[in-house]
């Protein structure tokens, strides 16, 4: 056990580097690198828990599952997913992020390999909660690794760009979902080929990962990029307990970035996770063609985040709350629009209207969830906040409100009340937001 707890330890500091030539050289290749595997096995997490999320419909026809059933399915894994997030991020600020996330997502594809077999309602959700615990692992150490390989004024830009990996790893696995649903015999590939290509993505990640830049012999991010941390842990408080009491559960805008981060997933569930069911039963598109209209929401989050993050750093100095309020105002109008419009008869709105809302979805839940929780939180919490927030984000704003609760506003309201809870979302996102707006301000300034 002993051993098996050793390869969770941080990594120790490795000699100093003093060539300023050699410091910059290798500050540029550990970046890429690390940025690089963070970006591809975060992939890899999306394509062993989003290849459900497309082949919904088939699976709930296959297994003759109910609305409320796939909802429960769907709760238990964003209740043990948020859970984990909350127990990860505290772990992962003192952990060594290379094996926390290579062997979260090993676990997670081994679930994959063997959950297409499974027939029972109650083995569904309890194997498939497992595997949201795994799925855990992935974003704390990812939110550490960035904090620490980039700094401060960095982060809009560079966290957009790494953010990108979800939707493009959500866009892979639906991608690859519908084409395994025209040319596989067998429905159940949608979980065997995830989870074979999860295992391989797990290996790389091991490989390519290191710590933090001392860990390979360079200088902190803010001594090397000159650009101070925005929050900076006291040093009388030298406990984990301390630094998480100060910094993130009596921090009251990491509370309100929270609230909002639970809005906005309730919005992002909520209009992906039930877009194929909504398309497929209520408006009677083909069950194929549902499939590639559900992944034009994450093809097109992929830029919504990335420009997200470009406006913040280019016009806000890294300030976030402007461009977030602004996506959320645009959000609402367009989750209006794909509710009138969607259907066979309006195929071009519909295509429309659904990769509207992965652009402006994508942009305040990237920068809510990373740049503005990194910015109001200290380096040496920055996991923690990620993992605090994503526990609320998960319990309330997907278990509880996009999961459980979608499926019981549809039963008992239609979908028009669904989606008109989405918007009053989108609206109080914004007030959370706003919320935060000075403390940001005053990071930047900084």
């Amino acid at each position: 056990m002993s051993k098996i707890l050793a390869w969770f330890k941080p990594m120790p500091p490795a000699p100093r580097l003093e060539n300023p030539e050699e410091v910059k050289k290798l500050y540029k290749y550990w970046r890429i690198r690390t940025f690089l595997a963070l970006y591809i096995g975060y992939c890899g997490f999306y394509l062993t828990r989003k290849n459900i999320s497309p082949a919904l419909h088939v699976f709930s026809e296959e297994l003759g599952i109910g609305m409320v059933d796939l909802g429960i399915i769907a709760a238990t894994f964003s209740i043990t997913y948020g859970v984990g997030k909350l127990f990860c991020g505290i772990l992962a600020d003192k952990a060594n992020v290379r094996s926390f996330m290579a062997i979260g997502l090993f676990l997670s594809s081994v679930i994959n390999l063997f959950y297409g077999s499974l027939t029972s309602l109650w083995t569904l959700a309890f194997f498939w909660g497992l595997n949201g615990f795994c799925q855990a692992t992935g974003y704390p150490p990812v939110a550490k690794s960035l904090v620490y390989w980039f700094s401060p004024k960095e982060r809009a830009e560079k966290w957009s760009w790494w953010s990108s990996s979800h939707t493009a790893g959500t866009f892979a696995a639906g991608a690859l979902v519908a084409l395994l649903l025209k040319y596989c015999p067998d429905w159940r590939a949608v979980f065997y080929v995830p989870g074979i290509l999860g295992v391989l993505v797990s290996l790389y990640v091991f490989w390519s990962l290191r710590d933090t830049p001392v860990s390979v012999g360079l200088p902190p991010i803010d001594e090397y990029r000159n650009d101070p941390l925005p929050v900076v842990v006291e040093k009388k408080e030298v406990s984990q307990w301390q630094i998480l009491k100060k910094y993130v559960f009596t921090n009251p805008y990491v509370w309100y970035l929270s609230l909002a981060l639970c809005l906005v997933y309730f919005v992002r569930f909520g209009t992906l996770d039930w877009a194929t069911k909504f398309l497929y039963d209520a408006r009677g598109i083909d069950k194929v063609q549902v499939v590639w209209l559900w992944n034009l929401m994450p093809l097109f989050g992929m830029p919504g985040g990335i420009i997200a993050g470009y406006l913040a750093t280019k016009f806000f100095n890294g300030r976030c709350a402007p461009i977030t309020i602004i996506y959320l105002i645009v959000l609402s109008a367009c989750i209006y629009g794909y509710y009138v419009f969607a259907g066979p008869n309006h195929i071009w709105m519909t295509c429309l209207f659904i990769a509207a809302i992965g652009f402006f979805v994508d942009g305040p839940q990237v920068l809510i969830g990373g740049v503005m929780l990194s910015r109001v939180t200290a380096q040496e919490s920055a996991a923690a906040a990620a993992g605090f927030s994503g526990f609320w984000s998960y319990i309330l704003g997907t278990a509880v409100g996009a999961n459980l609760g979608a499926a019981l506003l549809v039963e008992h309201y239609g979908w028009g009340g669904m989606y008109a809870v989405c918007v009053a979302c989108a609206i109080g996102a914004i007030v959370f937001v706003a919320m935060s707006w000075k403390k940001e301000t005053a990071g930047s300034e900084k």
